[in-house]
């Protein structure tokens, strides 16, 4: 027989999974999420113009400051 889930385990679960109808990212979560991807897409568009200076800036900006900051930051 399968056994019961302790209730340390079902805390775990809840943790991660957040309350029923709730989202696990908050409001600033999302607007960090939505700058990063408006810089990654900035820095494409330079870097097809042939920036060599600005698109790198912002693709490294986008990628490896603003999105890990909107997963990392609690709501």
């Amino acid at each position: 027989m399968a056994k019961k889930p302790s209730k340390s385990e079902s805390e775990k679960t809840r943790r991660f999974r957040g309350d029923e109808g709730e989202l696990l990212l908050g409001r600033k979560n999302y607007v960090l999420m939505s700058v990063g991807l408006l810089l990654i897409c900035l820095g494409y568009i330079r870097l097809r113009q042939g920036s060599i200076t600005d698109a790198p800036l912002l693709l490294v900006l986008g990628y490896c400051v603003v999105i890990p900051l909107a997963i990392v930051l609690r709501p």
